[in-house]
C-alpha cells in the first residue's frame, strides 16, 4: 500500500499541476518561482539537525539541509519558521563526510580476512595469533591461498630480524605458504615453504634489501610476489566490500587509494555500480611495475555520481623509518653505515614526473626520508619549469598539485623550497604518535626537532591528512587527536609516558585537522566545491555526532563515535542503539 508521504506527493503534483493549468486557461500570471520552488520541494528530502557545520564561506553554521536525487545538496539553511518545541525534538550535530587522504582499500579489506598481528609484542605472542587464525581458517596455508597477516615488528622480537623457521609454529604450520607484512608494509617475512619456491641464489635487487632469511624488504619483495596466488575477483570484492563497510562506520565517506594496479582500477569500474560501493574513491594509478610510465594500461576516468575517480599517479622513492628504508642525507643515527635506500635514481624519479605531468596525470611522490624529500621536491620543481615555463612554479603547481606522500622528514631547506611552490604534503598524524618511542633513536635529537613529522610548519601548505590504513588504525578521531595533541590515541600518553605531546610545538588545532581530513583532500583530488563541504552543488556526503566536535574535551576525541553515516543522500550506516533515531 502506498505510504502517507507518497499519497502527499501525488497530491501535491495534482496542485501544482491545477495551478499551471488555471494560469495557462486564465492567463493569470502567477509568479514563476511559486511554481519552481513548490515542484521542486516536491522531490527533496530535507533533513534537519541540532546544528550542521558546513566548512563553506556562504554559511558556516546551518540546521537543515535538501537533498536532490542527483545525491548532492540542494539547499543548505537555518530554519528560521520552525516553531521552537519542533527545533528541541531534533537530535544530532552534522559535519561533512571524512575523506581519509592516504589509505590502501583492497589491502584494508584483505587485512580485515587476515591475521592481525598489531600490537604483538613479542614472537611468542604472533605465533599464538597465527595459530588462532589458522584454527577458523583451514584453508589458509595453501599453495593456493597463502597465509595472510600484517602488524609484526622486529622491534619487539628484541630488535632482531625474525627467519623463515621462525614461522614453522609447530607440526601444522612447516609446510604452510605463510606470507606476512611488516607494520609498515614495506617488508615481508615469508615461511620456508615460500622460500621453496624462489630461485637460489636470490637476486639483487635494486632498492631492496634481504636483511634476515626469510625478510624482504622495499623492492625486493618482488621476488616473492611473482610466486604469490593472487586473490580470486571474488575475494577480491569482498575485501572491497568489507573495507567500505568499515570506513562508513568511521564515518568516512572518501578515500584517496594510494597505489592501485591497473587490473584493480578494472575491478573497481565494475564494482563501482554496485550497492555496496559506499564510498567516493580517487585513486592513484600504480604501473604493475613499480616506477614505471604506464599511460596505456588505463585511461582518466570519473563516473558521472563522482564514486570513482582516477586522474593521479604513485611513484616511490624510498621504504620506511622503521626498517631503515628510509632514503636519509646524512646515515641513521643507530645505524651509522646505512643512510637508507632508494627505490628509484634521481634522473628516472624526474624524468617519470614530467611524463606524467605532461600525459595529464597529478604525480604523488612516496617520500620518507629527508633525501627522498629532496629528489621529490627537485623533480617536482624541473617538471614545473617545464610544464609552464612562463609562470611562477606556485602558480603552475596550483594547476597540477603536485603532492608528497607521507613528507616524513624534510630538511629545513627543503621545508621553505615547499612553501614556496605550494608542494601538497599529505601527512599521516598517527605515524609521528605510533613511530614517537624509536624515531629519536634512528635520527638523533637534532634531526628529529628540526626536520621529523612536521604538521603546523607545513599548515600553510593546507596538508591533507590520512591514516595510511591498514598500516595505522583507520579511525578518523584517532588521527583528530594524534594532531591537536602530539600524543598515542591508545593510551593518551607521549614519547615519555607524559601529557605535554611529542615536540608539541607541531600540534595543530580541531578546526585545522578537520579540514585536513575534508576539505584539503577535496583540493587534492580536484575535488573542491564538490568534496569535504557542505553547500548547494556539493555531493550530499555527511555524518551525525552526539555532540559538536569543537566542544568535545582532549580525551573524548580519541573515543568519539560516528551515530550515522550519509553518502550522495543514502544513510549507509547508522550506529546500533537507542542513539539511532534521526529524522526517520
Amino acid at each position: 500500500m502506498p505510504s502517507i508521504t507518497s499519497f502527499f506527493r501525488i497530491g501535491s503534483v495534482l496542485v501544482v499541476l491545477a495551478a499551471i493549468a488555471y494560469q495557462i486557461v486564465l492567463k493569470v500570471d502567477l509568479p514563476e518561482p511559486f511554481v519552481v520552488k513548490v515542484i521542486k520541494q516536491l522531490f527533496l528530502d530535507t533533513r534537519c539537525y541540532v546544528s550542521v557545520t558546513t566548512l563553506s564561506s556562504k554559511l558556516p553554521n546551518a540546521e537543515c539541509i535538501s537533498i536532490g536525487r542527483d545525491g548532492r545538496f540542494k539547499k543548505v539553511f537555518l530554519d528560521e519558521t520552525s516553531y521552537p518545541y519542533v527545533k528541541q525534538q531534533r537530535k544530532g550535530h552534522v559535519i561533512p563526510g571524512f575523506w581519509d587522504g592516504h589509505g590502501h582499500l583492497l589491502q584494508y579489506g584483505e587485512l580485515m580476512n587476515s591475521a592481525n598481528l598489531f600490537g604483538a609484542k613479542s614472537m611468542k605472542e604472533v605465533k599464538e595469533r597465527l595459530v588462532e587464525y589458522k584454527a577458523s581458517n583451514e584453508e589458509a596455508g595453501t599453495s593456493k591461498q597463502w597465509l595472510r597477516g600484517i602488524g609484526w615488528d622486529q622491534a619487539n622480537f628484541g630488535g632482531k630480524w625474525p627467519v623463515a623457521s621462525d614461522l614453522e609454529v609447530d607440526s601444522k604450520f612447516k609446510d604452510l605458504h605463510v606470507m606476512l607484512d611488516r607494520v609498515d608494509v614495506h617488508c615481508i617475512w615469508v615461511s620456508e615453504k615460500v622460500l621453496s619456491l624462489l630461485p637460489s641464489p636470490l637476486p639483487k635487487i635494486p632498492g631492496g634489501e634481504i636483511p634476515a632469511k626469510g625478510v624482504f624488504c622495499d623492492n625486493a619483495i618482488d621476488i616473492v610476489t611473482k610466486y604469490y596466488p593472487q586473490p580470486s575477483r571474488e575475494r577480491k570484492a569482498q575485501f572491497i566490500k568489507d573495507a567500505m563497510f568499515d570506513l562508513n562506520k568511521l564515518g568516512i565517506v572518501g578515500v584517496h587509494d594510494a597505489g592501485v594496479f591497473p587490473e584493480e582500477l578494472k575491478l573497481y569500474q565494475e564494482l563501482v555500480g554496485e550497492k555496496d560501493w559506499s564510498v567516493r574513491v580517487n585513486a592513484m594509478l600504480e604501473c604493475e611495475t613499480r616506477n614505471t610510465f604506464c599511460p596505456d594500461d588505463v585511461s582518466q576516468f570519473s563516473t558521472p555520481d563522482g564514486m570513482l575517480q582516477m586522474r593521479s599517479v604513485k611513484l616511490f622513492a624510498d621504504g620506511a623509518l622503521g626498517s631503515w628504508g628510509s632514503a636519509m642525507i646524512e646515515p641513521y643515527n643507530d645505524h651509522k653505515d646505512s643512510s637508507g635506500s632508494l627505490l628509484v635514481n634521481a634522473t628516472t624519479l624526474s624524468k617519470l614526473t614530467k611524463d606524467w605531468a605532461t600525459a595529464g596525470y597529478q604525480v604523488n611522490i612516496h617520500a620518507i626520508g629527508d633525501l627522498a624529500n629532496r629528489l621529490a621536491i627537485d623533480a617536482f620543481a624541473s617538471a614545473l619549469d617545464t610544464l609552464c615555463p612562463e609562470l611562477p612554479r606556485l602558480e603552475c603547481q596550483a594547476k597540477y598539485r603536485f603532492r608528497i606522500e607521507h613528507a616524513q622528514i624534510i630538511h629545513s631547506d627543503d621545508q621553505r623550497r615547499m612553501m614556496g611552490m605550494g608542494i601538497i604534503p599529505s601527512i599521516q598524524p598517527t605515524h609521528a604518535t605510533s613511530d614517537m618511542p624509536y624515531a629519536e633513536t634512528r635520527l638523533g635529537k637534532s634531526r628529529t626537532a628540526s626536520e621529523a613529522y612536521r604538521m603546523r610548519s607545513l599548515l600553510p601548505l593546507n596538508p591533507i591528512l590520512g591514516s595510511d590504513f591498514p598500516v595505522e588504525p583507520a579511525n578518523i578521531f584517532e588521527g583528530i587527536y594524534a594532531a591537536v595533541t602530539r600524543r598515542s590515541p591508545h593510551t593518551g600518553l607521549d614519547a615519555d609516558g607524559g601529557t605535554k605531546g611529542w615536540y608539541s610545538e607541531e600540534t595543530i588545532t580541531v578546526e585545522d585537522a578537520l579540514e585536513g581530513f575534508t576539505i584539503n583532500p577535496a583540493y587534492g583530488a580536484f575535488l573542491e566545491g564538490k568534496a569535504g563541504v557542505i553547500q548547494e552543488g556539493a555531493y550530499a556526503d555527511w555524518l551525525v555526532l552526539a555532540e559538536p566536535l569543537e566542544s568535545m574535551g582532549i580525551e573524548s576525541l580519541r573515543k568519539a563515535t560516528v551515530l550515522e553515516t550519509w553518502v550522495a543522500g543514502k544513510r549507509v550506516y547508522s550506529r546500533p542503539g537507542p542513539l539511532n533515531f534521526y529524522n526517520k
